[in-house]
This record gives structure tokens, sequence and C-alpha cells, in this order.
């Protein structure tokens, strides 16, 4: 009597991980990766994970959720700076620089951190940190609380910035060759200040605009009772 042969499966490739909002966000990122933000909907982080995209509002409330949930693991994986004794103002620029090249050293991690706003523990440690930094300089709570936020969304505009120039292709030296071809007598001062218009590396600059904040933090008074309620 013949043995029969065993069952073999028709799959062409491995069992899916079980569907889980972890698997989700790492199948998102992954994609965001691949194909840039502009890639990203809840359609086709479905069909990298081989279901329907129904089947993902189970975990996730919709894609600006998603993106949230995305944000939130990407700056988990962010190696903080050692919390040393370092005066304020160089822990804080350690963290904000770090974040900086966390959001530039992902493709579309930048613009994701424009349109959406993490709240998670990915987050909150950054947040954490940088509350205790202006805390401890002295800043009182409302003051400390609306710095965190700029200096966050100043870092953010930076990095999605540059990541514009570079999914662009934009070359500086044609911007400057544009300002140099413009007629003097209109724009002097322009002209005149062009050197120092294109002078420092990206990552130089965006130090002293940090810097700048963080002196001006340091300076400002507390936010006072009515302030722009006029406008």
């Amino acid at each position: 009597m013949n043995e029969r042969t065993p069952p073999t499966s028709r799959r062409s490739r491995p069992a899916k991980p079980p569907l889980s909002r972890e698997v989700i966000v790492a199948a998102a990122l992954d994609l965001m990766a691949r194909d840039g933000f502009s890639g990203l909907s809840l359609r086709r982080v479905a069909a990298e994970l081989d279901t329907g995209a129904a089947s993902l509002y189970v975990y996730v409330a919709n894609l600006g959720h998603l993106h949230r949930l995305m944000l939130d693991a990407a700056l988990g994986e962010m190696q903080l700076p050692e919390d040393g004794s370092a005066p304020w103002r160089e822990a804080a620029m350690s963290l904000l620089l770090a974040y900086l090249q966390a959001l530039h050293g992902r493709r579309g991690l930048a613009r994701l951190a424009m349109t959406a706003l993490a709240a998670g523990p990915g987050a909150m440690r950054i947040w954490e940190r940088l509350l205790h930094l202006l805390r401890g300089a002295g800043m009182d709570g409302r003051r400390a609380a609306w710095g965190v936020d700029l200096l966050l969304l100043q870092a953010t505009a930076i990095a999605a910035e540059q990541a514009g120039r570079d999914a662009g292709g934009l070359r500086p030296e044609s911007i400057r060759e544009e300002v140099e071809a413009l007629p003097e007598e209109r724009y002097p001062l322009v002209r005149a200040h062009a050197d120092d218009l294109f002078s420092g590396g990206g990552l130089q600059r965006a130090a002293w605009a940090l810097e700048v904040i963080l002196d001006g933090l340091a300076a400002a008074p507390g936010v006072r009772p009515g302030l722009g309620e006029t406008l």
C-alpha cells in the first residue's frame, strides 16, 4: 500500500503575520520609505499586507490616525542624547538636532511630521526632556510648554524644507545664479548680500535658528493675558 504524499502549500510566500496595529504601522513605514509620503494610503498599506482596506479599520480610525501612529513609532526609534550635566542650552540643542536629523534621515518622515501630531510614548519622551530642560532654566510652565511647540515646529520645518529640496533636486547653486542675474538697481541689498544669503551649511543654519529661539525663550516674558485675542 502506497503512503499518501503529504499535502503541500500552494502559497508562494510565507504565511502573513497576524494583523495588528504594530504590523500595520511597520508596513506603512516601509511603504513610505520606498514610495515617499505621497504614496501613502490605507488601500496601499492594505495591499502591502495582502488584505483589504476595510480590515485596517479595526486597528486604525483613518489615515490621519495612522499618520500619528507612524510618526510616534519612528520617533520611538530615535536615540536621545544622554541626559548628562551639560548646560540646558547645549542639552536642548543636542536633542533638537538629533530630532531634526532623525526626520531628515528617513524618507517622508519630515513631511509626515508637518501633517501629524504624535502623542504616544515615542514623541512624549522628547516633550518630557525638553520641558525638563526649559523648566530647569527657570521658565514658567506656559512659556516652557509653548517653547517646546515652537522649537519642535522650527526643527520640523527645517527638515521638511530640506527634504523637499532633496526630492525636487534643487541645487542652491541654481538659485544663486538666478539671484545674481537680478537687476542690481532694483534689488541692491539682495545683490550686495548674495554671499551672506547663500553662506553656511544646512546644519549650521539650523543650529543658529534654534539657538536664536532658545535665547529668545530665555529672555522672553511670560505669556501675557489676552495676547493675540484681537488678531
